[in-house]
Parts: C-alpha cells; sequence; structure tokens
C-alpha cells in the first residue's frame, strides 16, 4: 500500500506522542434546518514529549468521529486509534497511516472511521511541519507555484424563488467586489439539498445560473452545484445541455456518488466538465469515481478522504488520469488551510474552495482559527509558517465545546 510521509531534508528532532485530544464543538446558533456541516467541527490535537503540538479537523459528525478516535479495541483487526499513535513517532505519517487503515478494518474501511483518521493525519502534517519549523507544503515536496486561485462559494437565502435567486447574485456581487476571479453557485431547489423545503421547476434552476453569470459578467470563472439534484442522467441532461450558453467551468454533484453509470454518462455527454467527490473516502473510492465514472474533475476532501496524506494520493491518480483536482472543504481555516498547503504541490489543482469571513455565514468558520492564506488580486500566495500555519484561539474551542 503507498503512503505518504514527510519529505526531510537533514536530521529531525525525535519525538513520540504523548496524547491525543478531541474537542467537539458546535455553534450556538446552529441551524439544523440548515445542510452546513461547517456549524460543528471536531478538532484533534495530537502532543508530543518535546512539547510540539499539531492540529486537525474532520468533516463529519464530530460525536460519531470522536468516538472512532477514542473508542477502546478488543481484538487485532479493531484496534482503537488513539492507542495505536500513544508512543509513535509522529514523523512516520504514512506507516502510522496504514496501521490505523488495518488495525481498524473491520470498524469501517471506509466512511465514519476514514473521515476521523483524515483529523489525525491532518494534525501529524501540522505537528511535523511546526517541529522541522518548515510549512506543510515543503514536506509535501515543495511547491510547484507561488499563487493559486480560490473560489468563493455562493451562500442562498430565503424562502421564495425570488429570494433564493436575488440572494445569490447579491453573494456573487460580493465575491466579486473582493477581488476573486471564480466563483461557485449553488443551484439547488429540488433533490435532497432542496433549500428551505422548495419545489420549483427545472426551467427555474436555468433562470438562477443565467441570473448569476448575468450579474458576474462574462470574465468570471462560473461554476454549478447542484448537490445531487437528478436521480438519473435523462433528467439532468435533458436541462444542463440548455446551460452551455453560460459557460460553466464544471457542473458539481449533478447525479448521487454511488450512481457511478449515470454520473459517467453525463461526464460524456454534458456540454461542461463533471465533479465528482466530496464525499468519497480512500483512493479506492476515487479509483472508481475516475475510471467507470469518468468525472473531469476530482473533488477530495481532506478532511473526510483520509487527511493529506491520502488527499494527495489522489491528485496523483488523477494526474496519471489527465484529470483536474479541485478539492472540496466546506470546514474552518484548519481544513482550508490544509487544502492551501495540497493545492500549492498539485499542478493540476485548478481552483480551492475558500471563504473568507466577510462571506461566512457560519460562526466556527468566523472564529474558530485564523489562517495565513490571503486573497491578493484573485490568488493566494504560497504560505510561509510552519505547519499549517493556522492560529486556533482555544477560548473559542472552551467555548463551544460541548459533551
Amino acid at each position: 500500500m503507498r503512503t505518504i510521509s514527510p519529505v526531510i531534508d537533514g536530521s529531525r528532532p525525535k519525538l513520540k506522542i504523548t496524547k491525543v485530544e478531541c474537542h467537539t464543538l458546535l455553534a450556538p446558533d446552529f441551524d439544523p434546518r440548515f445542510t452546513s456541516s461547517a456549524q460543528d467541527s471536531l478538532v484533534v490535537v495530537i502532543s508530543t514529549d518535546g512539547g510540539v503540538v499539531g492540529v486537525g479537523e474532520c468533516d463529519a459528525n464530530p460525536w460519531m468521529a470522536k468516538a472512532c478516535i477514542e473508542a477502546p479495541g478488543t481484538h487485532t483487526m479493531g484496534l482503537s486509534i488513539r492507542d495505536l499513535l500513544i508512543g509513535a513517532d509522529p514523523f512516520e505519517i504514512g506507516p502510522l497511516w496504514q496501521k490505523i487503515y488495518l488495525g481498524t478494518a473491520m470498524n469501517g474501511r471506509r466512511g465514519m472511521v476514514i473521515h476521523a483518521m483524515s483529523a489525525v493525519d491532518m494534525a501529524l502534517w501540522d505537528l511535523c511541519g511546526k517541529a522541522l519549523g518548515k510549512p506543510v507544503h515543503a514536506l509535501l515536496g515543495g511547491a510547484t507555484r507561488d499563487r493559486i486561485t480560490p473560489y468563493a462559494s455562493l451562500q442562498p437565502a430565503g424562502h421564495r424563488f425570488e429570494e433564493y435567486r436575488d440572494a445569490l447574485v447579491q453573494s456573487a456581487l460580493d465575491a466579486k467586489a473582493l477581488g476573486f476571479k471564480a466563483m461557485k453557485s449553488e443551484v439547488t431547489m429540488n433533490g435532497p439539498y432542496a433549500h428551505g423545503g422548495m419545489r420549483e421547476s427545472y426551467e427555474r434552476h436555468t433562470e438562477v445560473v443565467a441570473a448569476v453569470r448575468k450579474a458576474i459578467g462574462p470574465d468570471i470563472t462560473l461554476m454549478i452545484d447542484v448537490q445531487y439534484l437528478w436521480e438519473d442522467a435523462e433528467t439532468c441532461l435533458s436541462v444542463v445541455r440548455d446551460w452551455k450558453e453560460f459557460d460553466i467551468f464544471f457542473l458539481e454533484t449533478p447525479i448521487w456518488s454511488d450512481n457511478i453509470a449515470d454520473i459517467a454518462r453525463v461526464a460524456e455527454e454534458a456540454p461542461m466538465k463533471v465533479a465528482v467527490g466530496e464525499w468519497l473516502a480512500t483512493r479506492y473510492e476515487f479509483a472508481e469515481l475516475l475510471d467507470a465514472g469518468k468525472v473531469q474533475v476530482a473533488q477530495p476532501d481532506v478532511g473526510r478522504v483520509g487527511g493529506i496524506g491520502e488527499a494527495k494520493i489522489v491528485c496523483d491518480m488523477a494526474a496519471e488520469r489527465g484529470r483536474l483536482i479541485v478539492p472540496h472543504c466546506w470546514k474552518t481555516g484548519i481544513s482550508i488551510s490544509a487544502t492551501a498547503h495540497l493545492a500549492f504541490v498539485t499542478d493540476h489543482c485548478a481552483f480551492i474552495e475558500y471563504l473568507p469571513p466577510q462571506l461566512c455565514h457560519e460562526r466556527l468558520r468566523r472564529e474558530l482559527a485564523a489562517e495565513e492564506l490571503l486573497l491578493e488580486d484573485g490568488t493566494i500566495p504560497l504560505p510561509v509558517k510552519p505547519g499549517l500555519g493556522v492560529e486556533v484561539d482555544w477560548d473559542i474551542v472552551r467555548r463551544y465545546q460541548v459533551a
């Protein structure tokens, strides 16, 4: 099994992991009607005998992920993630990942266990970077460019069609005013993510796409996320064939992730690229998506796929097949920073998902962590701080931590 460990030039300190802490956070103003995992978080803190500490998070139910990490093991194929980490060398990230993957195999080779491992992996990369005084992108082999391009995710509001459309248009104008050169609009009034219980005709979905494109003009890259709107390729194609005039860079998650055959048909026949992958765990699910699903854009999420190392393997798989990477990320500055470091070592990463505080509705995104990343002329310059370069507000952790 291929794994990824830090690229280290020269000596490194001798460290052992002494503690693994899980902090379950929930914003006090969370709204269960929202489909937004940025209202909660599991923050994992890994400490060493040398005083060096790393921080990570995952994009999954924090109570479930916490249990996956802390639960005791009772046999050789159902071991405890936390117990496997204690006493280990934090620089051996690849071998540790494999050890945990194999040691927890009967608990889940996909899904929640892998999501929980993502937070652990992220914290280890942060820890190693801090111990060596180097940013994570340097430990991944070195940045291949000095800037990356983010896109803004436009957020809707309201409970009537006109409110929904106009909120997306205003969000697009706000992002344009901040200097974004690319943006992604949610267009979901039907399907499992239907906003506010709305139900509108597909012609109305087209009307939203047209309104956003008109608002931002022809020079800004536009992506559309329909959030598993259609059950089959035929219905999807009957609508999106008419979207060619809007010059859409990609169509995100048009079909349920398990319906590989219909995803493949949409990817072959739609007038824009198809992007999928936000929910997938491990390289093995992405292999099926890339080969049988034929998607042109893979979207690994560092907080779900298995961490930074596993996301890097997925990026390499996409490169081998001539596909693009546009990572998914809908969490706080911890995950956003991890995503950016991955992008800086991935030439075929076209964009990253990024929301500055001015565009965030969710409290945790605004308050939990301050990332080093800055938007300058529509791009993000190379971060230079050690590790992930993110500063967690521990007062916020204490304030929003729940049992």
